[in-house]
C-alpha cells in the first residue's frame, strides 16, 4: 500500500545522526539539575563553573552520548528553533513541575504566563514567543517593533520578560536585552539589561506621563562574544518571551459616603 503524505501533514524526522528530541530533552532536563546542583554547592564561581562541567560530562555519560554528538546536534537544533522550542518546553514543564514539589510556589512558577492580550495587565508581545541566539552574526541578534493600537492609553506602563538558558562551554556570557517606547511627540524612553546568567531576565518602563500615547515599542535580543572569540559552542535559548503592559491607576480620590 502506498501512503501520500502532503507537505503540511508531513513533518521530517530528526536524523538519526542526531540526538532524537525524548533523549535531548532527558539530557537538558539533567543538564540543568546538575547546574542547580553546582550552583548550590560552590560559593566560589570558579570551582561552580569548574563543577558545571564535570555535571554536565557525568549527564553524557549518563545518557551514553559523547560531548562531540551532543555538540553537533544543538547545532542541528539550532538551525530548526521551532523543535528546540518544542523540547524546551517539555523540559521547563519538567523543572517547573520538580519546583512546585520542592515547596515554590504556583505564582513563582508561571507569574504572567496565562496573561492574554485584555485586561489591565496584558501581554500584548506580537513577535515569536522563542528564539536562539549564537554569537556570530546573523545568528547573534533579533529584533522586534510593534506599533501601539486602540487598547494602549496614556500612562501605561510596560515590561519585557523572558526566561534565558544558556548552553555555553567555554567564554563570559555577554546577553544584551534593550526595549525602547517612542510616544506621539517622537519622545523616546529606553532601557538597556545585561544579560550574564540563566533564569528570569525583566526590565521595565515605568510612565507616569498622562498627557502623551504611546507611538511604538522596538528594541532587540542580543548575544556578544564576550571574552572569549574560538568557535566553542555558545548559545542562548530565549523562551517565555513577553510585554506585560500594566495599566496606571487612577489617582482620583474616593467619594466620601454621608
Amino acid at each position: 500500500m502506498v501512503v501520500f503524505c502532503s507537505l503540511v501533514a508531513c513533518k521530517p524526522g530528526v536524523p538519526s545522526d542526531y540526538i532524537q528530541p525524548g533523549k535531548m530533552e532527558d539530557i537538558l532536563y539533567d543538564y540543568h539539575v546538575g547546574k542547580a546542583m553546582a550552583q548550590l554547592e560552590d560559593a566560589n564561581r570558579e570551582q561552580r563553573d569548574y563543577d558545571q562541567v564535570l555535571y554536565m560530562n557525568a549527564v553524557l555519560k549518563k545518557h551514553g552520548v559523547t560531548k562531540a554528538d551532543f555538540d553537533s546536534s544543538l547545532v542541528y537544533y539550532y538551525t530548526r528553533a521551532d523543535r528546540f522550542e518544542d523540547i524546551y518546553k517539555r523540559v521547563a514543564k519538567r523543572l517547573g513541575d520538580e519546583a512546585l514539589n520542592l515547596g515554590a510556589s504556583e505564582g513563582e512558577v508561571s507569574r504572567y504566563t496565562t496573561l492574554n492580550a485584555t485586561g489591565d495587565t496584558a501581554n500584548v508581545w506580537e513577535g515569536n514567543t522563542s528564539v536562539l541566539l549564537m554569537p556570530y552574526p546573523p545568528y547573534h541578534r533579533m529584533s522586534f517593533h510593534q506599533k501601539a493600537d486602540t487598547t494602549y492609553r496614556k500612562g501605561d506602563s510596560f515590561m519585557l520578560s523572558m526566561m534565558v538558558d544558556y548552553i555555553y562551554q567555554t567564554g563570559s556570557k555577554d546577553g544584551i536585552a534593550c526595549l525602547n517606547i517612542r510616544y506621539d511627540n517622537d519622545s523616546i524612553v529606553s532601557r538597556v539589561n545585561h544579560v550574564t546568567v540563566s533564569g528570569i531576565s525583566q526590565l521595565r518602563i515605568t510612565n507616569n506621563d498622562t498627557i502623551h500615547a504611546v507611538k511604538d515599542i522596538y528594541g532587540y535580543l542580543y548575544l556578544g562574544s564576550g571574552n572569549d572569540d574560538s568557535s566553542t559552542l555558545k548559545l542562548m535559548f530565549i523562551r517565555n518571551i513577553q510585554l506585560v503592559r500594566f495599566r496606571r491607576q487612577s489617582l482620583e480620590a474616593p467619594q466620601l459616603v454621608n
